[in-house]
């Protein structure tokens, strides 16, 4: 069987609604901005299922934020670089909410 052949019977389980892509690609680009305003600022994040972090904005980028969290006497990282502090990352269409924290 050679490679079209296969291809043809390769059949799609699921294809997202373009319009739920776009609005997610915007909100994406949205929460990008938003994370990169406020980089570095001590927030907290709730997600859709409901789980709670707080810690600083690292880094965002394809959809990814990269919360450093305190230390709390860790060494353990996510993201090569950040060695001394625990760097969680998180899906943005999966946030709820950020808030600043003072």
């Amino acid at each position: 069987m050679n490679v079209q052949q296969q291809a043809g019977q390769n059949q799609a389980l699921y294809r997202m609604d373009p319009t739920t892509q776009r609005n997610l690609k915007r909100i994406q680009e949205h929460m990008e901005t938003l994370c990169q305003n406020h980089a570095h600022a001590y927030v907290r994040v709730e997600t859709v299922d409901g789980d709670v972090f707080e810690g600083s904005p690292v880094h965002c980028e394809k959809g990814i934020l990269y919360l450093q969290m305190p230390s709390n006497g860790t060494n353990r990282a996510f993201v090569p670089g950040f060695q001394n502090n625990v760097v969680l990352p998180l899906v943005l269409y999966n946030l709820l909410v950020i808030s600043l924290l003072y």
